[in-house]
Protein backbone atom coordinates (compact mmCIF):
# COMPACT_ATOMS: atom_id res chain seq x y z
CA UNK A 1 0.00 0.00 0.00
CA UNK A 2 1.22 3.70 -0.57
CA UNK A 3 2.16 5.97 1.41
CA UNK A 4 -1.29 8.55 1.39
CA UNK A 5 0.19 11.63 1.95
CA UNK A 6 -2.37 13.66 -0.43
CA UNK A 7 -6.25 13.36 1.10
CA UNK A 8 -6.50 17.71 1.33
CA UNK A 9 -7.62 18.25 -2.17
CA UNK A 10 -10.90 17.66 -3.61
CA UNK A 11 -12.49 17.81 -6.74
CA UNK A 12 -16.33 18.78 -6.31
CA UNK A 13 -18.93 16.78 -8.28
CA UNK A 14 -21.25 14.43 -7.17
CA UNK A 15 -21.26 12.19 -4.03
CA UNK A 16 -17.74 13.80 -2.67
CA UNK A 17 -17.17 16.04 -5.26
CA UNK A 18 -19.31 18.67 -4.83
CA UNK A 19 -17.77 21.98 -6.18
CA UNK A 20 -17.08 21.28 -9.72
CA UNK A 21 -20.27 23.94 -11.30
CA UNK A 22 -18.98 25.58 -14.15
CA UNK A 23 -20.13 25.60 -17.44
CA UNK A 24 -18.19 23.96 -21.01
CA UNK A 25 -18.22 22.40 -23.85
CA UNK A 26 -21.76 22.00 -25.27
CA UNK A 27 -20.62 19.56 -28.03
CA UNK A 28 -23.27 16.27 -28.89
CA UNK A 29 -20.60 14.10 -27.87
CA UNK A 30 -20.29 14.93 -24.57
CA UNK A 31 -22.51 13.84 -21.96
CA UNK A 32 -23.48 15.95 -18.57
CA UNK A 33 -23.93 12.34 -16.85
CA UNK A 34 -20.73 10.55 -17.47
CA UNK A 35 -19.51 7.08 -16.87
CA UNK A 36 -17.65 6.50 -13.92
CA UNK A 37 -16.06 4.02 -11.95
CA UNK A 38 -14.56 3.68 -8.41
CA UNK A 39 -11.86 0.78 -6.96
CA UNK A 40 -9.82 0.63 -3.78
CA UNK A 41 -6.26 0.89 -5.14
CA UNK A 42 -2.80 1.57 -3.58
CA UNK A 43 -4.33 2.32 -0.08
CA UNK A 44 -6.69 4.79 -1.32
CA UNK A 45 -9.74 5.27 -3.65
CA UNK A 46 -8.76 6.14 -7.14
CA UNK A 47 -12.08 7.12 -9.35
CA UNK A 48 -12.36 8.21 -12.80
CA UNK A 49 -15.34 9.88 -14.65
CA UNK A 50 -15.42 9.92 -18.57
CA UNK A 51 -17.93 12.59 -19.80
CA UNK A 52 -17.54 11.95 -24.10
CA UNK A 53 -20.37 9.82 -25.30
CA UNK A 54 -19.35 6.76 -26.41
CA UNK A 55 -16.35 5.88 -24.41
CA UNK A 56 -17.41 3.83 -21.34
CA UNK A 57 -14.72 1.09 -22.80
CA UNK A 58 -11.82 3.61 -21.66
CA UNK A 59 -12.14 3.01 -18.35
CA UNK A 60 -10.97 -0.54 -18.55
CA UNK A 61 -7.26 0.11 -19.59
CA UNK A 62 -6.83 2.99 -17.54
CA UNK A 63 -7.86 0.85 -14.47
CA UNK A 64 -5.52 -1.37 -15.84
CA UNK A 65 -2.78 0.79 -16.36
CA UNK A 66 -2.86 2.27 -12.40
CA UNK A 67 -2.97 -1.64 -11.82
CA UNK A 68 0.22 -2.61 -13.54
CA UNK A 69 2.13 0.82 -12.30
CA UNK A 70 1.24 0.23 -8.65
CA UNK A 71 2.16 -3.32 -8.65
CA UNK A 72 6.07 -1.89 -9.90
CA UNK A 73 6.26 0.96 -7.16
CA UNK A 74 4.68 0.00 -4.33
CA UNK A 75 7.53 -0.28 -1.48
CA UNK A 76 5.29 -2.55 1.12
CA UNK A 77 4.71 -5.49 -1.29
CA UNK A 78 7.32 -8.07 -1.63
CA UNK A 79 8.20 -8.35 -5.43
CA UNK A 80 8.08 -5.06 -6.46
CA UNK A 81 10.35 -3.53 -8.49
CA UNK A 82 11.35 -1.44 -5.89
CA UNK A 83 11.71 -3.78 -3.41
CA UNK A 84 13.56 -5.73 -5.84
CA UNK A 85 16.09 -2.40 -5.86
CA UNK A 86 16.09 -2.18 -2.40
CA UNK A 87 16.88 -5.79 -1.60
CA UNK A 88 19.93 -5.76 -3.38
CA UNK A 89 21.64 -2.41 -1.81
CA UNK A 90 25.31 -2.73 -1.52
CA UNK A 91 24.95 -5.42 -3.37
CA UNK A 92 24.92 -4.88 -7.38
CA UNK A 93 22.76 -2.82 -9.54
CA UNK A 94 19.06 -3.80 -10.13
CA UNK A 95 17.80 -3.85 -13.98
CA UNK A 96 14.51 -2.30 -14.17
CA UNK A 97 11.69 -1.42 -16.84
CA UNK A 98 10.80 1.56 -18.69
CA UNK A 99 8.40 3.03 -16.87
CA UNK A 100 10.64 2.41 -13.32
CA UNK A 101 13.77 3.86 -14.84
CA UNK A 102 11.63 6.98 -16.15
CA UNK A 103 10.02 7.78 -12.51
CA UNK A 104 13.67 6.87 -10.54
CA UNK A 105 15.09 9.52 -12.62
CA UNK A 106 12.40 12.53 -12.37
CA UNK A 107 12.52 11.18 -8.67
CA UNK A 108 16.29 11.83 -8.60
CA UNK A 109 15.81 15.10 -10.67
CA UNK A 110 13.18 16.49 -7.95
CA UNK A 111 15.62 15.24 -4.94
CA UNK A 112 18.51 17.51 -6.97
CA UNK A 113 16.34 20.52 -7.23
CA UNK A 114 14.93 20.84 -3.64
CA UNK A 115 18.83 19.87 -2.47
CA UNK A 116 17.27 17.33 -0.80
CA UNK A 117 13.99 18.47 0.81
CA UNK A 118 12.21 15.94 -0.98
CA UNK A 119 14.66 12.49 -1.02
CA UNK A 120 13.82 9.78 -3.13
CA UNK A 121 16.36 7.36 -0.38
CA UNK A 122 14.24 8.33 2.71
CA UNK A 123 12.70 4.81 2.95
CA UNK A 124 14.48 4.16 5.93
CA UNK A 125 12.97 6.90 7.64
CA UNK A 126 9.81 6.05 6.40
CA UNK A 127 9.74 2.41 7.04
CA UNK A 128 10.85 3.04 10.68
CA UNK A 129 7.86 5.37 11.84
CA UNK A 130 5.17 3.30 9.67
CA UNK A 131 2.91 6.50 9.57
CA UNK A 132 -0.61 5.08 8.53
CA UNK A 133 0.48 1.93 9.34
CA UNK A 134 -1.74 -0.24 12.48
CA UNK A 135 2.39 -0.84 13.84
CA UNK A 136 3.27 3.04 13.37
CA UNK A 137 5.21 4.06 16.56
CA UNK A 138 7.99 6.82 17.35
CA UNK A 139 11.19 5.32 16.97
CA UNK A 140 14.46 5.80 19.63
CA UNK A 141 16.96 8.67 18.78
CA UNK A 142 19.00 6.31 17.99
CA UNK A 143 17.62 4.34 15.40
CA UNK A 144 16.46 7.18 13.61
CA UNK A 145 20.37 8.62 14.07
CA UNK A 146 21.13 4.97 12.70
CA UNK A 147 18.79 5.22 9.76
CA UNK A 148 19.76 9.04 8.74
CA UNK A 149 23.07 7.93 7.33
CA UNK A 150 21.58 5.45 5.31
CA UNK A 151 19.27 8.68 3.36
CA UNK A 152 21.21 10.20 1.09
CA UNK A 153 20.08 10.78 -2.89
CA UNK A 154 23.85 11.07 -3.96
CA UNK A 155 24.13 7.40 -2.98
CA UNK A 156 21.62 6.35 -6.03
CA UNK A 157 23.51 5.62 -9.10
CA UNK A 158 21.95 5.21 -12.47
CA UNK A 159 23.18 3.53 -15.69
CA UNK A 160 21.21 4.53 -18.88
CA UNK A 161 22.60 2.49 -21.21
CA UNK A 162 21.38 -0.77 -19.33
CA UNK A 163 18.69 1.03 -17.56
CA UNK A 164 20.04 -0.37 -14.16
CA UNK A 165 19.72 1.29 -10.76
CA UNK A 166 21.99 0.88 -8.06
CA UNK A 167 21.76 1.77 -3.99
CA UNK A 168 25.41 2.26 -3.08
CA UNK A 169 25.04 1.19 0.79
CA UNK A 170 23.57 -1.58 2.63
CA UNK A 171 20.69 -0.88 3.71
CA UNK A 172 19.42 2.10 1.95
CA UNK A 173 15.85 1.55 1.01
CA UNK A 174 13.95 3.78 -1.80
CA UNK A 175 10.33 4.81 -0.81
CA UNK A 176 8.44 7.09 -4.03
CA UNK A 177 5.29 7.14 -1.95
CA UNK A 178 5.35 11.24 -2.45
CA UNK A 179 6.16 11.17 -6.23
CA UNK A 180 4.27 7.64 -7.14
CA UNK A 181 1.02 8.89 -7.76
CA UNK A 182 1.82 11.94 -10.05
CA UNK A 183 3.49 9.32 -12.57
CA UNK A 184 0.54 7.30 -12.53
CA UNK A 185 -1.92 9.90 -12.70
CA UNK A 186 0.09 11.62 -15.61
CA UNK A 187 -0.08 7.88 -17.53
CA UNK A 188 -3.66 7.12 -16.92
CA UNK A 189 -4.35 10.97 -18.77
CA UNK A 190 -2.08 9.31 -21.53
CA UNK A 191 -4.32 6.12 -21.77
CA UNK A 192 -7.38 8.35 -21.71
CA UNK A 193 -6.46 10.51 -24.55
CA UNK A 194 -5.33 7.42 -26.86
CA UNK A 195 -8.79 6.53 -26.50
CA UNK A 196 -9.97 9.76 -27.72
CA UNK A 197 -11.31 10.98 -24.41
CA UNK A 198 -11.46 15.19 -23.88
CA UNK A 199 -13.15 15.46 -21.20
CA UNK A 200 -12.50 13.57 -17.96
CA UNK A 201 -11.97 13.82 -14.19
CA UNK A 202 -9.23 11.40 -12.46
CA UNK A 203 -8.50 11.33 -9.42
CA UNK A 204 -6.20 8.94 -7.55
CA UNK A 205 -6.95 10.04 -3.73
CA UNK A 206 -6.17 13.68 -3.94
CA UNK A 207 -3.98 13.61 -7.14
CA UNK A 208 -6.85 15.13 -9.34
CA UNK A 209 -6.36 15.92 -13.24
CA UNK A 210 -9.16 17.88 -14.74
CA UNK A 211 -9.39 17.13 -18.70
CA UNK A 212 -11.24 19.19 -20.82
CA UNK A 213 -14.02 21.31 -19.79
CA UNK A 214 -17.16 21.17 -17.87
CA UNK A 215 -19.76 19.49 -20.02
CA UNK A 216 -22.46 21.97 -17.81
CA UNK A 217 -24.13 24.87 -19.74
CA UNK A 218 -23.53 26.65 -23.27
CA UNK A 219 -19.96 28.58 -22.85
CA UNK A 220 -16.32 26.55 -22.79
CA UNK A 221 -15.47 27.22 -19.44
CA UNK A 222 -13.07 25.81 -16.58
CA UNK A 223 -14.35 23.63 -14.00
CA UNK A 224 -14.22 24.86 -10.85
CA UNK A 225 -11.95 22.66 -7.97
CA UNK A 226 -12.55 22.82 -4.74
CA UNK A 227 -9.45 22.79 -1.91
CA UNK A 228 -10.07 20.93 1.23
CA UNK A 229 -9.96 22.34 4.42
CA UNK A 230 -6.61 20.55 6.08
CA UNK A 231 -8.08 21.79 9.71
CA UNK A 232 -11.47 20.16 8.96
CA UNK A 233 -13.95 16.50 7.84
CA UNK A 234 -13.97 15.80 4.05
CA UNK A 235 -15.49 17.62 1.77
CA UNK A 236 -15.16 21.33 3.78
CA UNK A 237 -14.29 23.40 1.17
CA UNK A 238 -11.51 26.50 2.18
CA UNK A 239 -11.42 27.81 -1.66
CA UNK A 240 -11.72 27.24 -5.15
CA UNK A 241 -9.51 27.49 -8.69
CA UNK A 242 -10.80 26.97 -12.03
CA UNK A 243 -8.86 24.59 -13.81
CA UNK A 244 -9.03 22.67 -16.74
CA UNK A 245 -6.24 20.41 -18.46
CA UNK A 246 -4.21 20.59 -15.38
CA UNK A 247 -3.19 18.55 -12.39
CA UNK A 248 -3.97 19.95 -8.58
CA UNK A 249 -1.60 17.80 -5.82
CA UNK A 250 -1.89 18.70 -2.34
CA UNK A 251 -0.21 17.68 0.96
CA UNK A 252 -1.38 18.13 4.31
CA UNK A 253 -0.30 17.75 8.08
CA UNK A 254 -3.82 16.17 9.53
CA UNK A 255 -4.58 13.46 7.13
CA UNK A 256 -2.24 11.03 8.41
CA UNK A 257 -0.65 11.50 12.14
CA UNK A 258 0.74 9.28 14.79
CA UNK A 259 0.33 10.58 18.41
CA UNK A 260 3.20 9.92 20.92
CA UNK A 261 4.00 11.79 24.17
CA UNK A 262 1.63 13.85 23.67
CA UNK A 263 2.58 15.26 20.50
CA UNK A 264 1.80 14.68 17.01
CA UNK A 265 3.65 13.32 14.18
CA UNK A 266 2.30 14.24 10.66
CA UNK A 267 3.72 11.88 7.78
CA UNK A 268 5.93 14.17 5.92
CA UNK A 269 9.23 13.63 6.96
CA UNK A 270 11.93 15.83 6.97
CA UNK A 271 15.22 13.75 5.17
CA UNK A 272 17.56 16.14 7.19
CA UNK A 273 15.79 15.17 11.00
CA UNK A 274 14.74 11.84 10.69
CA UNK A 275 11.25 13.95 11.78
CA UNK A 276 8.31 15.24 10.48
CA UNK A 277 8.64 18.72 8.74
CA UNK A 278 7.92 21.71 11.80
CA UNK A 279 7.20 24.55 10.02
CA UNK A 280 4.51 27.56 8.97
CA UNK A 281 2.44 24.95 6.44
CA UNK A 282 -0.49 23.16 7.05
CA UNK A 283 -0.97 22.19 3.70
CA UNK A 284 -0.11 23.14 0.21
CA UNK A 285 -1.99 22.61 -3.23
CA UNK A 286 0.77 22.35 -6.44
CA UNK A 287 -1.31 23.38 -9.79
CA UNK A 288 0.88 22.05 -12.74
CA UNK A 289 0.02 20.54 -16.06
CA UNK A 290 2.05 17.36 -15.16
CA UNK A 291 1.04 15.77 -11.87
CA UNK A 292 4.41 14.05 -11.49
CA UNK A 293 5.54 17.55 -11.12
CA UNK A 294 2.79 18.50 -8.64
CA UNK A 295 3.89 15.39 -6.75
CA UNK A 296 7.63 16.34 -6.34
CA UNK A 297 6.69 19.76 -5.61
CA UNK A 298 4.25 19.52 -3.47
CA UNK A 299 7.02 17.79 -1.49
CA UNK A 300 9.77 19.98 -2.08
CA UNK A 301 7.65 23.10 -1.21
CA UNK A 302 6.84 21.41 2.14
CA UNK A 303 10.14 21.51 3.14
CA UNK A 304 10.83 25.57 2.49
CA UNK A 305 7.89 27.05 4.66
CA UNK A 306 5.59 29.36 3.06
CA UNK A 307 7.96 32.30 2.22
CA UNK A 308 10.59 30.39 0.35
CA UNK A 309 8.13 27.84 -0.80
CA UNK A 310 6.34 30.80 -2.56
CA UNK A 311 9.57 32.67 -4.09
CA UNK A 312 10.20 28.85 -5.39
CA UNK A 313 7.25 27.75 -7.12
CA UNK A 314 6.49 31.86 -8.23
CA UNK A 315 10.11 30.80 -10.04
CA UNK A 316 8.52 28.03 -12.02
CA UNK A 317 6.69 27.91 -15.44
CA UNK A 318 3.08 26.97 -15.56
CA UNK A 319 3.28 26.03 -11.97
CA UNK A 320 1.04 27.67 -8.81
CA UNK A 321 0.59 26.78 -5.74
CA UNK A 322 -1.93 27.74 -2.70
CA UNK A 323 -0.67 27.95 1.23
CA UNK A 324 -2.34 27.50 4.00
CA UNK A 325 -0.37 27.98 7.38
CA UNK A 326 -0.91 26.50 10.79
CA UNK A 327 -2.09 30.40 11.97
CA UNK A 328 -5.17 29.92 9.23
CA UNK A 329 -3.85 32.18 6.76
CA UNK A 330 -3.69 31.43 2.86
CA UNK A 331 -1.23 32.44 0.46
CA UNK A 332 -1.29 32.18 -2.94
CA UNK A 333 0.92 32.58 -5.78
CA UNK A 334 1.09 35.15 -8.30
CA UNK A 335 -0.90 33.30 -11.28
CA UNK A 336 -3.83 32.53 -8.69
CA UNK A 337 -4.38 35.82 -6.80
CA UNK A 338 -6.60 37.03 -9.72
CA UNK A 339 -8.91 33.90 -9.64
CA UNK A 340 -8.47 31.69 -5.90
CA UNK A 341 -11.72 32.27 -4.33
CA UNK A 342 -11.84 32.25 -0.83
CA UNK A 343 -14.86 30.23 1.09
CA UNK A 344 -15.41 33.26 3.44
CA UNK A 345 -17.88 30.84 5.49
CA UNK A 346 -14.73 28.06 6.02
CA UNK A 347 -12.64 30.56 8.58
CA UNK A 348 -9.65 31.67 7.04
CA UNK A 349 -7.73 35.29 5.95
CA UNK A 350 -5.83 35.86 2.92
CA UNK A 351 -2.68 36.35 4.05
CA UNK A 352 -0.28 39.23 2.93
CA UNK A 353 3.33 38.16 1.34
CA UNK A 354 4.99 41.60 2.81
CA UNK A 355 4.02 39.28 6.53
CA UNK A 356 6.37 35.99 5.48
CA UNK A 357 8.93 36.27 7.77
Amino acid sequence: MFEVKKRTLIVALGLFLVLLTACGNNKPKINEKPYEDKQFLMGTYVQMRIYDDGKKAALKPAFKRVKELADKITVNEEGSEIDAVNKEAGVKPVKVTDDMYYLLKEAYKYSQDSKGGFDMAIGPITSLWRIGFPDARKPEQSEIDQALKLVNYHDVEFNDTDKTVYLKEKGMKLDLGAIAKGYITDEVVKVLKENDVTTAIIDLGGNVYVMGHSPRGNQKEDWTVGIQDPNQARNVVLGSVPESNMSLVTSGIYERYLEADGKTYHHLFNPKTGYPFDNDIAGVTIVSKKSIDGDGLSTAVFSMGVKEGMKYVDGLKDTEAIFVTRDDKVYVTSGLKDVFELNKEAGYKMGNDKDLK
